[in-house]
């Protein structure tokens, strides 16, 4: 299997996997291998995975980490957008922006996170009719403005609420930042960074 793990895939876990370093007691009760679990940016250590779980509570989020040989499968955030047109989940208002997106083409990969990701690969209801939609693009190499500025305009006209994540080597930023002032808070794997340059290792 392919073991190219990035921030925000789903992982599911082999039946007798163990969550690490995870503190919180709720997880204990409402956890199973049977939810995934989901890839948070940090540091990765030798053989293990970054990652959180989702409780049923809003508000119950806990991280820790798992061994990279308990992932049996992995949903990547461009693989869910596929599902959003036949899913159970279609009436609601970020599944059915998900398939207005995909009638166009656009020049990147790109995919959905959050509570929709999470409710496309899980079936659970866990989205209702105000959530939001968590949005992803994946960028190895720097994008044009004008055509950023495109589905920016493209997600006005969805019938909900929704976020541009960029993903870049070195982290990620807010579309609508970049496109205010081109200078960022660029999420990385050790600390948020202010840049105007998130597609440079060496960014200030």
């Amino acid at each position: 299997m392919n073991m190219n793990i990035r921030p925000h895939d789903l992982l599911w876990l082999h039946a007798d996997a163990t969550l690490l370093a995870i503190k919180e007691s709720w997880v204990v009760q409402q956890w199973s291998p049977q939810q995934p679990v989901v890839v948070r940016r940090d540091v990765v250590q030798q053989g293990t995975v970054p990652i959180g779980v989702r409780g049923e509570a809003r508000h119950q989020r806990a991280a820790g980490w798992v061994r990279m040989q308990d992932v049996a499968r992995i949903d990547a955030p461009e693989d869910l957008v596929a599902r959003a047109a036949t899913h159970r989940f279609y009436a609601l208002p970020t599944v059915q922006a998900l398939h207005q997106l995909q009638q166009q083409r656009w020049s990147w990969q790109w995919g959905v996170t959050g509570s929709t990701g999470f409710a496309l690969a899980t079936s659970l209801p866990v989205l209702h009719a105000e959530s939001d939609l968590d949005l992803l693009i994946r960028a190895p190499q720097p994008l044009h403005p004008d055509e950023l500025t495109v589905w920016q305009q493209q997600l006005l006209q969805l019938p909900c609420r929704a976020d541009t994540q960029i993903e870049t080597p070195y982290g990620a930023f807010a579309l609508n930042e970049w496109l205010r002032s081109g200078r960022v808070l660029l999420k990385t794997a050790h600390g948020p960074r202010l840049t105007d340059l998130p597609w440079t290792e060496e960014n200030r």
